[in-house]
């Protein structure tokens, strides 16, 4: 074959071929026999998109990715995801569709997503959209997972969402707020205010100082029956927790969109037993003395369980969102009440969620010295990194507290030593003058 040459009397390549307008052009033929072109204004720019396309085929990527669209991987791993917690994986579904599907991103050919789209993407939804940093790490972690199939089926050479959300924290200075535990003043006043007998919010007192002292789930602790506890040994066991479903496009048997579902523990550490607390033990009690009074009953079953604790006075499950909005207004009248009985000195109660008891739970474990492995054991940690990472930042806390105190005390005892010494040289000083005195009347 002759060899062919551009308007500037360069050689030409196999499959190179230039224009009438001068433009460029290189086709090739794939293994499955289909032929493909592509384009440039100069042979540099050509021969750049040929070094591409040479790597693609050394690396095994498929041309037919081309037109694949993001959302269409997405679909895939919809269709192919296993392993997850069926909450979990509505959460990552709902994640994907409210946030991606519709935005550009997911609309984009997997190939000819950048690392550069991702992240203008993640700083839409921070700085536009105005989302928590938690659900941007929810969408990053499913977004991050769909990639991952495109390059473990080929279509792209690696994952370019690799670490992009801690980019954006730092970018933003974003740091991980480590939960706050309750301390004991607010521990005690909580649980004070609500034991009130003359209080509107007296019902809530049992489930949440059950949360409180056992440190379970809020699923675990809401799906608790009454064969789950043995209050005369004093024995909870976990075995299985309750979920609430409620952004997802599956109807239940009777066409509701939000419902519960029984699921496994959350980690298999989760399945475990708790002995009870003498105030947990007196929650239960209470609980079931007030249902009897009232009449209540557990009117509902979910996957074949029945007979649930704690219950509304319509005889339905409790959820997170219910318990979580009952906690605001018990720490905005609680909080008003404190001020109006002591003022600026009030002991407040400060913004937080059923989560929080759980840690706070933990971290009266280890204040009061309980070793890591009985603390992650009690809480149901799958790691002992989760337990350490907890008791690091307890102890820390607490190591400044002490240290503070230390620092109060060594001030004290050295305004103390400086006023002994002053006392003592004033004395001194007398003793001096008396002595003189005595010298003086004599020599006279």
């Amino acid at each position: 074959m002759a060899a062919r040459y551009d308007n500037r009397r360069r050689k030409l390549k196999t499959g190179e071929y230039q224009k009438e307008n001068g433009d460029y052009l290189f086709r090739w033929t794939t293994r499955d026999g289909k032929r493909h072109t592509v384009g440039a204004t100069t042979l540099e720019e050509l021969r750049c998109k040929e070094e591409e396309i040479a790597r693609d085929k050394a690396d095994g990527i498929k041309e037919s990715a081309k037109n694949i669209l993001l959302n269409d991987i997405f679909s895939l791993w919809k269709a192919t995801k296993r392993g997850l917690k069926a909450n979990t994986y509505q959460s990552y579904v709902w994640c994907y569709e409210q946030y991606v599907w519709e935005d550009p991103v997911g609309q984009t050919p997997i190939q000819a997503l950048k690392r550069s789209d991702l992240k203008r993407f993640y700083n839409r939804l921070y700085e536009d959209r105005h989302l928590k940093i938690g659900t941007i790490d929810n969408v990053h972690t499913v977004l991050h997972q769909v990639i991952q199939i495109a390059v473990d089926d080929d279509y792209i050479r690696r994952n370019i969402s690799d670490n992009l959300l801690k980019e954006l924290k730092q970018s933003h200075n974003i740091g991980e707020k480590h939960k706050r535990a309750l301390t004991v003043p607010e521990q005690n006043l909580f649980l004070d205010f609500l034991k009130q007998e003359k209080n509107q919010y007296n019902h809530w007192y049992n489930i949440f100082a059950v949360m409180l002292g056992t440190g379970m789930r809020v699923g675990e602790c809401t799906g608790l029956r009454w064969e789950d506890i043995n209050l005369e040994k004093g024995i909870i066991t976990v075995s299985h927790t309750l979920v609430y479903f409620d952004h997802n496009d599956k109807l239940d048997a009777k066409g509701k969109k939000c419902y519960f579902s029984i699921n496994t523990p959350k980690t298999k550490a989760g399945s475990r037993q708790i002995p009870m607390q003498d105030y947990v033990k007196e929650a239960f009690i209470r609980e079931r003395k007030y249902q009897e009074y009232n009449g209540i009953a557990c009117k509902q079953e979910v996957d074949g369980y029945t007979d649930f604790i704690f219950i509304n006075r319509f005889g339905n499950c409790q959820h997170q969102g219910t318990l979580n909005k009952a906690l605001r207004r018990i720490i905005r009248d609680c909080n008003d009440l404190q001020l109006e009985k002591d003022g600026k000195n009030a002991v407040l109660l400060p913004n937080f969620s059923c989560h929080s008891l759980r840690h706070t739970f933990v971290t009266r474990l280890i204040e009061a010295g309980v070793a890591v492995p009985v603390t992650q054991q009690l809480a149901g940690h799958s790691s002992s990194d989760v337990t350490l990472d907890i008791y690091t930042t307890v102890t820390n806390e607490f190591m400044e507290r002490e240290f503070d105190g230390f620092q109060v005390k060594m001030k004290h005892q050295d305004e103390e030593w400086r006023r002994r010494m002053m006392e003592r040289k004033q004395d001194d000083r007398e003793n001096e003058i008396q002595a003189l005195d005595g010298k003086n009347n004599d020599t006279e």
